[in-house]
């Protein structure tokens, strides 16, 4: 624990400072918003899928508007719309009245549907306070019912030639269906805190740190597992201090993880079973870094007798650090600023 003693005002008042600092009140804290972050990659990709779809419903729905008293009629060319490109991703095509009750089958690339028929939407979310605020409206993914996949439902208002409402044309799509319009979401690299299980924060005077089998050889353990790295060819590891074991991800074998116990971390033969690999190209974080990454995580470990490491990961590809302490508090940040806060930034300067 910080110097000082609990005992005395200086010690309590920095021991709580070391409370306040690992275990945060937000939920999630990020020093910085990246402009590609979750939501905006979320937004964009909706953008883009209006786009690709609007402009095909609205040409369908001006055709539908002289077929709204012929199912046959509709249901038809519904069908012939499927086939459009634009529209080909699509899994459910149907046109609902204006009480936005169903007057054809679904019309799928497989057939009709035909138990759709008379199905009243107008409870479901896609159809909320649409009338009078839009004409054309992709709703949020939602678990559909039937299939209990991830979905999205576009509708298109139906409006005759003298601009009154008089149906709604909707489309079913499945989300593992729809067309790739972007990269792959890539993760920011900011600093972030998120808390964990109240019990665990509620209970954290109660408890103290346990010596584990990797706390009693740890030095033996970090110097493995740093050989590991930065000669045989493993990525990304994780660390459990208290339960004395490790997991690690091979650049050979990237889909599968290795389990190392406590016998395993503490000898040094166990690097025989991995052939030589020179430190990957692909790696962000330098390989001199991986010993001083690792000396911060035995700091962090042995600092304080209630708030301490109970495990970190590092993967040396997406240059990031991963902290999890007794408090169930969780943090993730870049390699470079963890080491360039060091100790203070956690614990304050000793007395």
């Amino acid at each position: 624990m910080p110097r000082g003693g609990r005992g005395d005002g200086d010690g309590i008042c920095q021991w709580l400072a070391v409370f306040a600092r690992i275990m945060l009140d937000t939920e999630m804290k990020t020093k910085s918003k990246q402009p590609d972050d979750l939501r905006t990659a979320v937004s964009s990709q909706r953008e883009m899928l209006t786009t690709l779809i609007s402009r095909s419903m609205r040409k369908l729905s001006r055709d539908c508007i002289d077929l709204m008293d012929d199912r046959n009629g509709l249901e038809e060319r519904l069908i012939t719309a499927l086939k459009d490109k634009e529209l080909s991703n699509c899994k459910h095509l149907y046109v609902l009245n204006a009480d936005m009750v169903q007057i054809v089958a679904n019309v799928t690339r497989h057939g009709l549907e035909q138990e759709s028929f008379g199905r009243d939407r107008s409870s479901r979310p896609y159809m909320q306070d649409i009338v009078g605020t839009t004409n054309f409206r992709l709703s949020e993914a939602y678990i559909s019912r039937n299939s209990k996949r991830p979905s999205l439902t576009a509708i298109r208002v139906i409006r005759d030639w003298d601009n009154n409402l008089i149906g709604f044309l909707g489309a079913d799509y499945d989300l593992r269906e729809l067309p790739a319009t972007r990269d792959t979401y890539r993760e920011p690299q900011d600093w972030q805190q998120m808390k964990g299980d109240p019990s665990i924060r509620g209970n954290l005077f109660g408890q103290q740190r346990m010596t584990s089998i990797v706390d009693e050889n740890i030095d033996d353990v970090l110097a493995v597992l740093s050989e590991l790295i930065s000669f045989h060819g493993v990525f990304h590891t994780k660390i459990h201090f208290s339960s004395s074991r490790a997991t690690i991800w091979m650049v050979d074998s990237p889909y599968n993880y290795r389990l190392l116990s406590a016998n395993d971390l503490t000898n040094p033969d166990i690097c025989l079973a991995y052939p030589h690999r020179d430190y990957t190209d692909l790696a962000i974080i330098p390989q001199e870094a991986i010993t001083k990454i690792f000396d911060m995580f035995k700091q962090l470990r042995f600092a304080d007798e209630n708030i301490y490491l109970r495990s970190g990961s590092i993967n040396i590809c997406n240059g990031m650090v991963a902290l999890n302490f007794s408090c169930d508090g969780s943090h993730y940040i870049r390699w470079d600023e963890f080491l360039k806060n060091g100790m203070e930034f956690w614990f304050g300067k000793v007395i």
